[in-house]
């Protein structure tokens, strides 16, 4: 066999040995929390932008995780009508590495969740991020997670905020606030702001306006207006 003939066998070995390895799993993973009557924007808008990322090379090694409030809960139907099929529930316990809490218009059984407040308070030790969309900071809030923190809610709603819980530093008329590892949004469109903001922190600026673009939101707004809730560097 000549010097040629056997390069080429070698390299064809070498590629079958390649695409015979097991894909690399997933270590990293982003929670969102749903339940039945979830604003589905609060859902979805993260989920497309980290769902979009996770097909990026850069940040493959994360998956996105739909975390449902109730055990054995498969399915939750949101306030818009939209089915979702749930992963994992907060009794499974998953390691996340950032959570995102959604919204619904009656949040109150919610408070009064002694086991998602548990869970809440768990993840808050060991995730690198907490984020929340609309009035999901008040799970955070409830659950003492935000005492501290400079947050935002509900387009509306944070004069409420404020008044129940003093120790948050409330700000008004804000798409998306950041301090250190809590990020807030206001919730429904603003929702995709806040997950591209996230998701510049986790990754690059110029990685989240990767996904930016593939989503074509730079058809709608500048990219301006995701970088102006980014933290100064």
């Amino acid at each position: 066999m000549n010097s040629k003939k056997r390069i080429v066998r070698i390299t064809i070995l070498i590629v079958v040995a390649l695409y015979s390895l097991p894909s690399i799993a997933a270590d990293q993973r982003i929670g969102i929390l749903v339940y039945d009557k979830v604003l589905t924007s609060d859902v979805t808008a993260p989920a497309e932008v980290f769902g979009v990322a996770t097909r990026k090379s850069w940040f493959s090694n994360y998956e996105v995780l739909l975390i449902g409030v109730d055990k054995d809960t498969t399915v939750v139907t949101t306030e818009e009508g939209i089915r979702l099929t749930v992963d994992n529930t907060i009794y499974d316990s998953p390691k996340l590495d950032a959570l995102i809490v959604t919204s619904s218009y009656v949040m109150d059984s919610l408070f009064k969740n002694a086991d998602l407040t548990t869970f809440l308070t768990e993840q808050a030790k060991t995730a690198s991020w907490l984020a929340s969309n609309c009035s999901g900071a008040f799970l955070y809030a409830h659950a003492g997670l935000l005492d501290g923190y400079t947050a935002t809610t509900w387009a509306g709603g944070e004069p409420q905020l404020q008044r129940e819980f003093p120790r948050i530093n409330v700000i008004e008329d804000r798409n998306v606030v950041v301090d250190r590892n809590r990020i807030s949004s206001n919730g429904g469109v603003p929702s995709y702001q806040g997950a591209l903001v996230l998701l510049a922190q986790m990754s690059s600026k110029r990685k989240a306006r990767e996904v930016f673009e593939t989503i074509q939101l730079n058809r709608l707004i500048p990219w301006t207006d995701i970088t102006q809730y980014l933290p100064e560097e």
